[in-house]
């Protein structure tokens, strides 16, 4: 089994060499795939330092498109069997790959999300990002007829020729309802596992807004009724 990691990153200078440690530590084979979206801080140049790494491709977008574009071009340079998104800021725990992965392994799931709400000891950032959250999952389960904790959340693996198959136009954050509508709308229901998660500020570099949960909540009325 081959595990590709997809990384969009957007300057994260500081913490990029951390992720890949983190990422690299990880006891799975895999192939780490990052697309720079445009970053103007010096992550470009450090991640040109990567380049040689056998088990990275380092991709870069001229211009900052957004999260999902960065993670649909990704997607076009992945080989492996499984798929995870992973966030260049460090709020998540690659060492919880190990656990996301084994459903699929094990045949039982094609898709497995990561949810932050399943452990009870994780703490959260702003109230604002927590309801919202809270918001958008409610709707996806109305929505969609699932019974997810954490919709929103960045950690969400799949066969990868599975995720191949799904057409995704988002380019922002709309990632995270587009593939949550299109998995669901074929008849799937998206298996949860509790992982850890250590939010940042806005200080920090926490890049999400409200307007992206309110993009979030049209995005998942827009899917529910046109393919």
């Amino acid at each position: 089994m081959l595990l590709s990691v997809l990384i969009p990153a957007y300057n994260e200078f500081k913490n990029i060499d951390t992720l890949i440690e983190k990422v690299q530590a990880v006891p799975l084979t895999k192939e780490i795939i990052i697309v720079d979206d445009g970053s103007t801080d010096g992550t470009r140049d450090r991640l040109n330092t990567y380049r040689s790494v056998p088990n990275m491709t380092i991709v870069f977008h001229e211009q900052n498109q957004g999260k999902g574009a960065a993670i649909r071009t990704a997607i076009q340079h992945m080989t492996g069997d499984i798929a995870i998104v992973q966030d260049a800021d460090l709020e998540y725990e690659p060492q919880d790959y190990v656990a996301l992965v084994q459903p699929i392994l094990d045949g039982k799931e094609q898709v497995v999300y990561g949810s932050r709400f399943l452990k009870p000891e994780n703490r959260h950032s702003y109230m604002s990002f927590y309801i919202g959250g809270q918001v958008v999952t409610m709707l996806a389960n109305i929505l969609y007829n699932q019974r997810l904790t954490d919709e929103p959340t960045c950690y969400k693996v799949f066969k990868a020729d599975f995720l191949r198959s799904i057409p995704l136009d988002c380019t922002r954050f709309e990632f995270c309802p587009e593939v949550t509508a299109k998995v669901a709308k074929r008849g799937i229901k998206i298996k949860e596992l509790p992982i850890s998660y250590y939010p940042r500020s806005i200080a920090e570099g926490k890049k999400i807004s409200w307007f992206d949960g309110i993009e979030a909540i049209w995005v998942l009325f827009k899917y529910r009724f046109v393919n």
